[in-house]
């Protein structure tokens, strides 16, 4: 805890109040006092001058005259109801200056006595040994009154009634507040104090009356958390100081909060707690120390029992549990860490953080990070992504392996059985083959344009072979060919498992996925993976580091920078960036007009919203603005970003242009309107759908802002249900979609298509598609890549955004999660865990 926090930051408000109040307290009187200070300095250098001409002891006389004449009022009266100035007066006493006298610079008050005709002046410190009033002082004391620079004067010490020292009345002004309970007034004295003085047995004694009094006030008032705080700064401090009483009420609040926080459920706080006393201070000083680690270890002792009966019992969820309980409650727990390696190896669980539940399983999606992730747990596609190489994407065929013939007209699969999992094991060559060929027929659910302009004939050559023949050379044929394999390969039910993995329960926040068959070429594949909803990516970073989750799918990009420091976790990258865009989903007239897309491009600081809102100003490689559908790449010339046309540049912010664009596509509407003798429609308020996700839910707040600046239409927020990506037809105008464009050269089809995400009927979009379809090599497929972001770019069927870079966490206790995995379940296989 930081101890200062109680009582260090509480003066600031009062502080200015009374600023404020003293200032226009004296403002009403400026005028005449600096009248005032002007005609005595003129008339203390006409005496100063007349002076020198003189003995010194007349010249003392004189300067006596005048000093009697400022402390008598002879000089300019500023009222009839106030004879004085803030620095001398010839009646009564200086104004109680308060908290003011944290603004003033520093000063000594001196009283004059009634038969020297009285009154006081403030003046300069005066530089006495030690700063100490001399004892039987004589003579005259020479002082230099505050506001009247250069010219000093002489007192006689028998005229002086008393002298205030500045110190002393700060300490005073302090004790004073301390007494009447005032710690939030009485604090900023003591700090300059503590400042102006130094650490002297006077402050040092203040300091510690302060705090125990502070501390006892906040004990009235059951404030255990503050007043432990100002204790122990208090310990700190001054280790000395009431040492027995300080130590009883540490060790009586300590036993306080301990057991307030076990009782509403708070254990990590009280360990964190007992763990900080038991390194602060040894068993003799703090007693509750012994009570509650021996509280602790039997807490642990009996939630260890617990698991090993679970375990007896086969509950083996239970016993993983219980046992983690334990060992977390007490690490020392005897045979804590045996247990848990052994449930460990019964029966392996790893649970796993997610900032979307899926509601729907399709490894085969991009737009929809929960169903291609926990998709590709329980289903399998026909060819699966498993990385980016130098020439585009690399699949591997679930059945087997494939070969292309060097004109690349000819594309074979070979089935190798030995290799298939179950429950896959019965698909032949076949059941495939009729699947590529409805694939190719119009009017089949499986009908893919792409596919079927590309194929000729499909050839079932034996019972372990498919000879595709091609229509024209394609580059990577395997790409057209990610079919989902659902559960109708293999059973009645589409909803059949065809993976690892079933899913097995919906709990509350989450869900389980069972593992179908245990393999015993994959001991340590986990016999259940439990995928636990975590509300953002900061609580999801917050049960990796606790243990509650082992794995975390997707990190907020800041996170993942601040996490690289952790040793309990390891943070690696997906080697594919997702590209971030708006699609237009309905037939709202204004979104149908390319200048007010381009308008609303203009109308978006992309770069403030990138660097501020979700790299919170952190440089990540890779995280950029884009201008297109494609990923650009995490650097220059990176063949990641073979799609990306550098040539074709981000639209700056400009909102000026912005405006002028969607005035300008109004009067176009009017002309066309007028022209059919139609109406104009009216603006409506435009709906942005946007997933349950993290950076979604930032950015489109950040748009939704930036757009309405405009003051030409509302923006609507429509949150999608966890694990939807798309909204319902009519509920929304514009979504907010992270697409993982992995393979451009295919999925800009399903991106920019007519029965794609964004649905485009536009004929030069439409044209390039066509034209990317029929490239024979890939200097080809580049070139009609770059093409078609440059049409997408003046077209805009969806408005870029940005791209960025996803990362993914686990703890060090799991191994075999792989690098450079495209989906994170992809070497699931191969998990373990080591405690």
């Amino acid at each position: 805890m930081n101890q200062r926090n109680p009582f260090s930051q509480r003066c600031q408000a009062l502080f200015v109040a009374e600023l404020a109040r003293v200032w226009f307290f004296r403002s009403a009187l400026f005028v005449a006092e600096l009248a005032r200070v002007w005609f005595f300095h003129s008339a203390v250098q006409s005496l100063a001058t007349s002076a020198t001409a003189y003995p010194r002891s007349y010249a003392s006389r004189r300067l006596c005259v005048v000093l009697a004449l400022v402390l008598g009022g002879l000089l300019i009266d500023a009222g009839a109801v106030q004879a004085q100035t803030a620095n001398y007066s010839r009646v009564g006493e200086p104004e109680v200056e308060g908290i003011e006298l944290l603004q003033s610079e520093p000063y000594d008050l001196i009283r004059i006595k009634k038969s020297a005709k009285g009154g006081w002046v403030r003046v300069h410190p005066l530089p006495f040994p030690g700063r100490k009033v001399p004892a039987r002082p004589s003579g005259t004391l020479e002082v230099q009154v505050v506001g009247i620079p250069v010219k000093k004067f002489e007192i006689k010490w028998n005229d002086i009634e008393s002298i205030e020292l500045w110190e002393e009345r700060l300490e005073r002004e302090t004790r004073e507040r301390i007494a009447a309970g005032d710690f939030d007034g009485a604090y900023p004295f003591l700090a300059v104090m503590m400042r102006d003085l130094g650490m002297t047995d006077r402050v040092r004694e203040i300091r510690c009356d302060y705090l125990l009094r502070d501390a006892a006030s906040h004990y009235s008032k059951r404030e255990w958390r503050d007043t432990l705080a100002i204790l122990e700064e208090l310990r700190r401090f001054a280790p000395d100081y009431k040492a027995s009483t300080v130590l009883t009420k540490i060790s009586e609040i300590t036993d306080t909060l301990m057991q307030t926080m076990l009782q509403s459920g708070d254990l990590e706080t009280a360990q964190q707690l007992l763990t900080r006393i038991s390194n602060d201070y040894t068993p003799r000083e703090i007693e509750s120390i012994a009570k509650w680690n021996q509280r602790f270890l039997t807490m642990a002792q009996e939630k260890h029992a617990e698991a090993i009966d679970a375990r007896d019992r086969k509950d083996y969820r239970a016993a993983r549990k219980l046992a983690r309980d334990s060992l977390h409650i007490y690490p020392d727990v005897p045979g804590g860490v045996e247990l848990v390696k052994e449930i460990d190896t019964l029966y392996p669980l790893i649970r796993v953080g997610v900032l979307q539940t899926a509601t729907t399983l399709n490894p085969t999606r991009i737009d929809n990070w929960p169903a291609r992730r926990a998709g590709g747990l329980v289903y399998r596609a026909l060819f699966e992504m498993r990385g980016a190489g130098p020439e585009g994407g690399e699949f591997d065929f679930i059945f087997g392996s494939t070969e292309q013939s060097d004109d690349r007209m000819l594309f074979d699969l070979l089935f190798e059985p030995e290799k298939v999992e179950p429950p896959l094991d019965n698909v032949d060559a076949y059941q495939v083959a009729d699947a590529l060929t409805a694939r190719a027929q119009r009017g089949s659910p499986l009908y893919d344009p792409a596919w079927a302009s590309a194929v000729s004939t499909i050839s079932v050559t034996s019972p372990r072979s498919i000879e595709c023949m091609l229509r024209r050379p394609h580059v990577l044929p395997a790409s057209l060919l990610q079919v989902f394999v659902d559960g109708l390969w293999i059973s009645d039910s589409a909803d059949t498992p065809t993976g690892a993995y079933k899913r097995d329960v919906r709990e509350d926040d989450l869900t389980r996925y069972v593992l179908t068959q245990v393999r015993p070429d994959y001991p340590t594949q986990p016999r259940e993976i439990v995928e636990v909803d975590t509300p953002s990516s900061s609580d999801a970073v917050s049960s990796l580091l606790r243990g509650d989750v082992d794995v975390v799918d997707r990190l907020f990009p800041a996170d993942a920078e601040r996490l690289k420091g952790s040793r309990k976790v390891r943070v690696a990258q997906y080697p594919l960036p997702s590209v971030h865009m708006l699609i237009p989903c309905s037939d709202h007239p204004y979104l149908a007009e390319r200048t007010f897309r381009r308008a609303l491009v203009y109308a978006i600081n992309r770069q403030d919203i990138l660097n501020g809102e979700l790299l919170e100003n952190r440089e990540v490689p890779g995280c950029r603005v884009i201008s297109g559908p494609f990923p650009a790449g995490f650097e220059q010339d990176d063949p990641l970003g073979y799609a990306y046309n550098e040539d074709v540049s981000e639209r700056p912010y400009q909102p000026r242009l912005a405006k002028l664009l969607m005035e300008m596509n109004h009067q176009q509407m009017e002309a066309a309107a007028e022209r059919k003798k139609e109406t104009v429609p009216e603006m409506q308020p435009i709906r942005l759908a946007v997933p349950a996700d993290n950076v979604a839910a930032i950015a489109a707040e950040a748009i939704k802002t930036q757009l309405e600046l405009l003051e030409v239409f509302d923006v609507e927020i429509v949150d999608l249900p966890p694990g939807e990506s798309m909204p319902a037809e009519g509920t929304a105008d514009l979504v907010y979609v992270a697409a993982s464009v992995w393979e451009p050269s295919i999925d800009a089809r399903r991106v920019l298509g007519p029965d794609g995400l964004a649905k485009c009927d536009d004929q030069l979009v439409g044209l390039g598609l066509r034209r990317l379809e029929s490239a024979r090599n890939w200097r080809e497929v580049t070139q009609r890549l770059h093409d078609l972001h440059h049409t997408c770019n003046h077209e805009l069927p969806i408005l870029p955004l940005w791209q960025l870079v996803d990362s993914y966490a686990y703890r060090v206790e799991v191994g075999g999660i792989g690098k450079d995995i495209v989906s994170l379940y992809q070497n699931v296989r191969r998990w373990r865990l080591a405690l």
